[in-house]
């Protein structure tokens, strides 16, 4: 009997070949079975639209409670208008905690910026003098943050808690607890309905603005995947080559411009710098990032996820001050939401291994 050649054609062809090169159930065209990015990936687009049907049935109950007050265009203006102060300090919110770090300070450094801005002294300069103190003010005190936790080793929570007292205190000693009023006409000029653009109001453009430059920064730029990288696991990022504590560094300078961008909105909105302003934005910044699917653990992010998140919790206050509903019920139900959104990010987790 004659053995059969080792390089026979039977015995060199694929096993996958044979059957038909059939690909694995459920994979991609190549046959592997699609890897944890991918499914986070899906994961993203249906958390996405989820919160985009949960906007929407917000705005159907709202529609349907108050329809002449809610379905206004002034009202929806003034939605997207608070949301875009709040919703600029998320942006950059969201950039701290995918790099593994958390941000307290926000609401202070915001009424800090807005209150160093508006004293008689910046407002001789005008426009470009109140914004420029109000962005310098913010980023100021983001790279203050960022000294502390990147170089000085300092846990984020207590040194921007302890940022959030200092700041909270030197905009009170410079107001002396008293509203500054803001006399520049072309900082009030941009607040007034004859600076809207197509019906829009400029501070919800410069949100736009915002979003889609923290859009391409996180989702397209190597700085986006340095965040990321950091924020999944800094000592792997470490080893890759990654300066993290630069990178963190980084990271608080822009949340606290951020909050620079955000306190000149709000002096536009308000005419005025108060001690008191962005009171608990730190936890609206928060809860907005949560919701939206970044992941407090550091090493994934999304800022169309915290935008939504944005316009979640401003139509549910607007919702609630329009029925006349008490402010406690309103903390209620945002607390719900936070919960659910974090039992779902534990869940998320649990299915692709902990990625």
């Amino acid at each position: 009997m004659t053995q059969q050649p080792v390089s026979s054609p039977r015995r060199a062809v694929p096993q996958s070949a044979s059957r038909g090169k059939r690909p694995v159930r459920g994979g991609p065209a190549g046959g592997r079975p699609p890897g944890p990015l991918a499914r986070l990936g899906r994961q993203a687009d249906v958390r996405n639209l989820s919160l985009l049907g949960v906007l929407a049935i917000l705005v159907a109950v709202g529609g349907v409670t108050e329809p002449d007050a809610f379905l206004a265009g002034s009202n929806l203006q003034l939605v997207l208008t608070q949301a875009s102060i709040i919703g600029v300090v998320t942006v950059g919110m969201t950039f701290v905690i995918a790099g593994g770090g958390i941000d307290l300070s926000v609401g202070a450094i915001v009424a800090l910026a807005s209150v160093w801005a508006t004293t008689v002294a910046t407002q001789e300069y005008g426009f470009t003098g109140i914004l420029f103190t109000a962005v310098v003010v913010g980023v100021g005190c983001g790279l203050v943050n960022g000294v502390l936790v990147a170089y000085g080793g300092m846990v984020p929570f207590i040194a921007t808690l302890a940022m959030l007292a200092s700041a909270r205190g030197l905009a009170l000693q410079i107001t002396d607890g008293r509203t500054q009023i803001v006399t520049v006409d072309a900082v009030l000029d941009l607040g007034a309905p004859g600076a809207y653009v197509l019906g829009i109001p400029p501070l919800v453009l410069v949100f736009g603005a915002v979003t889609v430059l923290g859009w391409l920064l996180l989702n397209r730029t190597t700085f986006g995947r340095r965040t990321l990288a950091v924020g999944g696991n800094a000592e792997a990022a470490r080893l890759a080559g990654i300066d993290i504590r630069r990178q963190r560094l980084y990271l608080y300078v822009l949340s606290g411009l951020c909050c620079g961008i955000a306190a000149f909105l709000l002096i536009v909105l308000s005419g005025s710098g108060q001690n008191t302003n962005g009171n608990l934005y730190e936890l609206d910044a928060i809860a907005a990032v949560i919701i939206g699917g970044t992941l407090l653990t550091g090493g994934r992010g999304t800022i169309v996820g915290s935008v939504l998140g944005v316009l979640i919790f401003t139509t549910i206050t607007n919702i609630f001050a329009l029925n006349n509903l008490q402010s406690d019920v309103q903390q209620i139900a945002k607390g719900a939401i936070i919960v659910a959104a974090v039992l779902l990010q534990h869940r998320t987790l649990r299915r692709t291994g902990g990625v």
